[in-house]
């Protein structure tokens, strides 16, 4: 343990070094690159220079109270000494292993959510509708913020779709248990006869893609540009302003139309592509990950069911939760206060890396 502290605190000084040299701030890749390495290790290095600290102190009081010569009084001291540092140690040594897992190397990013009405007709599309306002609630109740890029209303209401960007501090880090499919049961207020429905609906997140994850070549992509639809204020019907990306290699289609600017919807469907783009290289990673990774309870596939939304028993569940903490209240939820199921995701993510690592 201690040899891999002093190797992770060589290369964070390494890093400070790095970072101070003469050429950095000409690199802007370089500099991101660095500077995120560095904040991922500040609380490792931190809590490894205490625990490098411990393990001399007892040594020392270990080589103390072994030397026959010394007076008994010290000696005995020494020895009270080490049993307290023996407990500080131990707990020291369970927070380094928390430290030591791998992390995700997208958690301090921005990320684009997609919400698309499922199964269930109408009744999909405001449930999507649903979750937008509770994840808009969730957002500003922790500080994050959401920039819309695309919407497509449902025929009675709700959204057949939403595209929008959280923005903030480790947005991704937050986020990324969401995707999978989300089912509602409910009585539609359309429903006269009381009948109970299910509907679903799908959520991707996935971290925005910067310029210094992947380049895309121009001459890979069509634009287009064609007049909005629905609302948006008199011109959005008048001036082609929403524009339409392929990536010709993928097949990939992007659309933008929220903004009144031809420029602003271009760059904001730029983000989309390139996050879709960088979600493909992101996949090819995992394919090669361990298959404990990969059952995980953030695996990120639109296909599973991840959660519940039972309105009759105001209950929401979380399928990759168990016990006591996989049921939490809906209305609280749908409030924003999604911050006890997440953490308790975290949690559970934690145990099966901590397993798979003994």
């Amino acid at each position: 343990m201690e040899q891999k502290l002093k190797s992770i605190i060589a290369r964070f000084q390494e890093i400070i070094v790095l970072l101070s040299g003469p050429d950095i701030s000409s690199d802007y890749k370089q500099f991101t690159k660095l500077s995120r390495e560095q904040k991922r290790l500040e609380k490792l290095v931190e809590v490894g220079h205490k625990y490098i600290k411990m393990m001399e102190e007892f040594r020392q009081n270990k080589e103390l109270i072994s030397d026959k010569s010394e007076d008994k009084e010290l000696r005995e001291m020494a020895y009270e000494e080490n049993k307290e540092l023996e407990a500080k140690i131990a707990d020291t040594e369970e927070a380094l292993k928390l430290l030591l897992l791998p992390k995700d190397p997208d958690d301090d990013k921005n990320c684009i959510f997609e919400l698309r009405a499922g199964a269930g007709g109408d009744e999909a599309a405001i449930f999507v509708g649903d979750l937008f306002r509770m994840y808009s609630k969730w957002a500003d109740k922790i500080g994050l913020k959401i920039e819309m890029i695309s919407l497509n209303e449902g025929e009675k209401g709700g959204f057949k779709e939403i595209v929008f960007l959280l923005g903030g501090e480790d947005a991704f880090s937050f986020a990324k248990y969401e995707s999978g499919v989300h089912r509602v049961q409910r009585v539609p207020d359309t429903e006269s006869s009381g009948r109970l429905h299910t509907s679903a609906a799908t959520v991707a997140v996935l971290p925005e893609a910067e310029d210094i994850d992947l380049e895309i070549n121009d001459d890979d992509i069509r634009t287009d540009i064609f007049r909005a639809g629905g609302k948006g204020g008199q011109n959005v019907n008048k001036v082609e302003t929403a524009v339409r990306l392929v990536h010709i290699p993928t097949g990939i289609v992007v659309n933008c139309q929220e903004e009144r600017s031809q420029l602003k919807n271009k760059n904001k469907a730029m983000k989309v592509l390139r996050t879709k783009l960088y979600e493909l290289e992101v996949k090819k990673r995992q394919e090669e990950l361990s298959s404990t990774r990969k059952n995980m309870v953030r695996s990120g596939d639109r296909s599973e069911k991840i959660r519940t939304y039972n309105y009759p028993q105001n209950r929401l569940t979380d399928h990759r939760l168990e016990g006591d903490v996989k049921n939490y209240s809906l209305r609280e939820v749908l409030e924003g206060n999604l911050d006890p199921v997440i953490e308790n995701l975290k949690i559970a993510e934690r145990a099966t890396l901590l397993a798979s690592s003994d």
